[in-house]
């Protein structure tokens, strides 16, 4: 799954990156412990509402949390964070919006949370997993627009869902699950609105190149919702090192920001 992400690169930048034509929001906060329900930046292609209106590729900030067009209550958003690649065709809440609202998610990072041997779940390791090249990943997601029923005038509520499939062999001893993270080469199809073949766009789903992400342990401090700040990301001393864990991991740590290239803590 995918609780928790990082969000700091700038929206001049994101724009380049993802080649936008528009942006539909103000800049967002930086942030290093993006929560569920947190406003987060998102990647749409929208084609204008007349026959004939060309199609723009638009930056615009979403609510995570998906809250589908029919539901009840936008209570449900909380617990609808990720959706599963393998169910993501069938399921009532994401089925129509895999075929018609797809987006990107950037992120710079995320977290996952790893149950150490002999540990509680409340023992589990935290690791900060960022791309190797350093720059941001793109989150295959979902949209959808909820509007109150009670309340038609009101701006209506759009939020998004990041979409998840097994981990790859680096990750899996961390979780069993991580986001999907879209290559550059198949941006344009995942956004594009005129592919609706629910099986064409399963192809997407898929775990990332072994040896495109780096993963290293960090401080519990970021399992607090309310701490904040580039500190979250440094890696933990403690564990950082050639001990088992790389042994279970090689490869990884030495890429960490603030590692030096033998993997050991900077400085």
């Amino acid at each position: 799954m995918c609780g928790r992400f990082t969000s700091f690169t700038a929206p001049d930048r994101l724009i380049d990156t993802f080649e936008v034509e528009q942006v539909k929001t103000e800049p967002l906060p930086l942030r290093y412990n993006v929560a569920p329900t947190d406003p987060v930046y998102a990647v749409a292609e929208r084609r204008g509402r007349h026959e004939g209106d060309a199609v723009v590729r638009q930056l615009g900030a979403f609510r995570w949390g998906l809250v589908p067009s029919w539901a009840k209550d936008p209570a449900v958003g909380s617990k609808m964070i990720n959706a599963r690649a393998e169910t993501v065709a069938t399921k009532p809440a994401y089925r129509q919006a895999l075929r018609r609202r797809r987006c990107i998610i950037p992120a710079d990072g995320f977290y996952e949370w790893q149950v150490r041997d002999g540990a509680s779940p409340q023992g589990r390791l935290p690791y900060a997993i960022v791309g190797r090249d350093h720059q941001p990943l793109a989150f295959a997601g979902l949209w959808d627009i909820w509007r109150d029923p009670s309340r038609p005038d009101d701006e209506p509520l759009r939020t998004c869902v990041i979409v998840t499939t097994t981990a790859n062999e680096a990750l899996a001893p961390i979780h069993h699950r991580m986001p999907v993270v879209l290559p550059q080469a198949v941006w344009g199809c995942w956004l594009d609105p005129s592919l609706e073949d629910p099986d064409e766009l399963e192809r997407l789903l898929v775990p990332a190149a072994a040896d495109a992400l780096v993963a290293y342990p960090v401080s519990t401090r970021v399992n607090r919702v309310g701490n904040d700040g580039p500190e979250l990301l440094e890696p933990l001393d403690a564990v950082a090192g050639t001990g088992p864990l790389e042994a279970r991991l090689p490869g990884l740590v030495e890429s960490a920001p603030g590692a030096d290239p033998g993997g050991g803590p900077a400085g």
